[in-house]
């Protein structure tokens, strides 16, 4: 099933250039989404803006975006001073920096889209820029605007296309060894590790997007069902609060004894299927 493009423009790469679209390469269309509504007439309720002092609604003719300097002093910013903002980048990918693939971590990493051909013409070019960054193991660095944002874009050679990522910016990232650095130094037990080893090799599996299912969406959907035929919604079946009151936990684990116990359940498991 082909979706509408989110975006059309060019790709370019020195004097090469070329038409291309870009899609979301993921969606939530399919989640369920819910209305607020009047309980009395089951009409759904609509939200406005009112002036924060005067309580009045304000129409959309006179909403303005607002930069705030100090608490109660803003600067107004109209569209036409936006749209004098990277209007370059608006309509074109102008891919000027490459690097290796490898050296990008995963945590800058935002949001992926398809980029393809717009049009056969296109076909070859697209083909030749795609094809020159996956020989190297290249990727390249670009700017796009997105939603009156000029981002920093990634783009990956993926089959016989291009997977772009639009790239965090530098202070959404933080630093991993500001949280790791402090964890316990000591090295795992020598007889752990084995242990450790075959619960992994029994538990692997090939992937699997049932692996990634939403059991609250089909739990949903299940109550909605019933209410549209008027039944009775099915009670969660959820565990005794009152269970294990009594019981100490305790903060002491024997790791070789809940490895071996592991071990022992999951081959118990393994032959009873």
């Amino acid at each position: 099933m082909a979706f509408r493009p989110y975006w059309k423009g060019y790709l370019k790469l020195s004097l090469v250039t070329c038409s291309v679209e870009m899609t979301p390469a993921t969606s939530d269309s399919e989640k369920i989404r819910f209305h607020t509504l009047n309980r009395d007439t089951g009409n759904r309720v609509i939200s406005q803006y009112v002036d924060s002092l005067t309580g009045k609604p304000v129409r959309e003719r006179d909403e303005v975006k607002g930069y705030q300097r100090s608490e109660d002093e803003y600067v107004m910013l109209e569209d036409e001073d936006l749209d004098h903002v990277a209007l370059e980048s608006t309509r074109t990918i102008d891919i000027s920096v490459f690097t290796l693939r490898d050296e990008i971590d995963w945590i800058w990493l935002d949001k992926p889209y398809y980029l393809t051909p717009n049009d056969k013409v296109s076909e070859e070019a697209f083909a030749i820029i795609r094809a020159a960054m996956d020989k190297q193991k290249m990727v390249g660095i670009s700017r796009l605007v997105l939603g009156r944002r000029e981002r920093a874009v990634m783009l990956e050679p993926r089959g016989r296309g291009i997977v772009l990522w639009t790239l965090r910016y530098g202070d959404e990232v933080r630093e991993a060894s500001g949280y790791f650095d402090g964890l316990d130094k000591a090295k795992p037990e020598k007889q752990a590790l084995p242990l450790i080893r075959k619960l992994i090799k029994k538990q692997t599996r090939h992937w699997d997007a049932k692996m990634v299912s939403d059991p609250v969406q089909e739990s949903l959907l299940d109550i909605i069902k019933s209410k549209k035929k008027k039944r009775k919604v099915p009670a969660p079946n959820r565990p005794d609060p009152t269970e294990g009151e009594n019981e100490k936990p305790s903060n002491v684990i024997n790791i070789m004894d809940a490895l071996r116990k592991s071990v022992e359940a999951d081959s118990s498991r393994s032959r009873k299927t």
